[in-house]
């Protein structure tokens, strides 16, 4: 066991990058994709979520390594992150074909659910620009070294694409730990994009590999089980109902296995309806488990998000030094803040974040 050391904020130009796709999600309102006839449009991706709470929420420095094509669809997704105010000079621009047989923005169509409903995602993202990004083209000796980060933060999304961007994480874990800047992965699991991959044998075998270059191991009960290959003990199969004791052994058998992990966290969330759902988490820290605030039925207004508020939240005490408790605490109450509005990123300032975890409750503010 060792002590999770970040660097001091005068030793880096930033204090997150993170590693991933933005996509363009579109998304029904109330109703169905399959009946929609318009769509509001939010831009999103689980590795750029982090980031963008990073700058917008905590008022850090951001960056996002990416890639989008040169045409109008790329520029919509730059006017998002410009809002967001991510710095995007790493972002690689591909020339456009006219067509979007060589590179396209990917879409994501998302209903957040209401109820017995469940929200339902609808990926379009086959060929897109980020997808094709291949070790060697991200200087990540610039990113790291001449410019320097305190924080790397990339995830299972990314690495689930195809097996170029697999390698790419790879080599952009290797690189941060090289330069000293803490690694952070959400193995963030999604069948839909492993099973053309391989499914959940391929999924374990790239997890793994990337497994031994990570600080910071996050993921729900399921993505540890399905990524890692720790089964959680007394769960039924569908993970429901997990007790926090089971799921911390569970814990204990990941770091265990990896003895670089310095924290592991996870959020536990049990859905009784989509929207209404109880949500805590958990986090390993030498040795030791803490946990959030329980919040018991917790409404829901759209569940896209709350895991990287959660990631994020958690990045913001450790950079803050606040300490493993205070960080589940941020994380935790940044992802319930992070579920009370649409759209994937957050909309959550710090005071209200630092409001919802003192037990402030849901008066008009006037």
């Amino acid at each position: 066991m060792s002590e999770l050391i970040v660097k001091p904020a005068d030793q880096a130009q930033w204090d997150c990058v993170s590693f991933g796709e933005v996509m363009l999600r579109l998304d029904p309102g109330p109703g169905r994709v399959r009946n929609a006839r318009a769509f509001q449009v939010w831009e999103g991706g689980g590795e750029y979520n982090v980031t963008r709470a990073i700058r917008k929420c905590w008022q850090k420095r951001a960056a996002v390594v990416t890639a989008l094509p040169k045409n109008d669809l790329g520029w919509l997704v730059e006017d998002f992150i410009m809002q967001g105010g991510v710095d995007m000079r790493h972002c690689l621009w591909r020339d456009f074909d006219g067509l979007g047989k060589n590179t396209r923005v990917g879409l994501n169509f998302t209903e957040k659910g209401f109820g017995i409903r469940p929200a339902l995602g609808c990926s379009d993202r086959a060929n897109s620009a980020a997808s094709q990004i291949k070790p060697g083209e991200v200087d990540w000796d610039r990113v790291f070294g001449e410019e320097g980060a305190r924080w790397f933060h990339t995830g299972g999304i990314f690495a689930a694409l195809a097996s170029n961007t697999a390698e790419a994480v790879i080599e952009a874990v290797e690189a941060a730990k090289k330069y000293g800047t803490v690694v952070s992965y959400d193995l963030n699991y999604r069948a839909s994009l492993w099973k053309s991959q391989g499914g959940k044998e391929a999924a374990q075998r790239v997890n793994r590999a990337i497994a031994k270059n990570v600080d910071v191991m996050i993921g729900n009960e399921e993505d540890f089980t399905a990524c890692l290959g720790f089964e959680v003990e007394g769960a039924d199969e569908h993970l429901t109902n997990i007790k926090t004791d089971s799921f911390a052994k569970m814990i204990q058998k990941a770091v265990s296995a990896y003895p670089n992990f310095k924290v592991a966290a996870t959020t536990l969330r049990n859905a009784k309806t989509a929207t209404i759902n109880d949500w805590s988490a958990i986090l390993w820290y030498e040795g030791k488990i803490y946990e959030s605030i329980k919040r018991d039925n917790l409404e829901i207004y759209d569940r896209v998000g709350g895991g990287d508020g959660f990631a994020s939240g958690l990045i913001h005490g450790f950079l803050e030094g606040k300490g493993p408790q205070a960080a589940v605490e941020y994380g935790a109450a940044h992802g319930a803040l992070a579920m009370t509005t649409p759209g994937d990123t957050s909309m959550a300032r710090v005071e209200e974040v630092e409001a919802a975890m003192k037990g402030k409750g849901a008066r008009v503010i006037r």
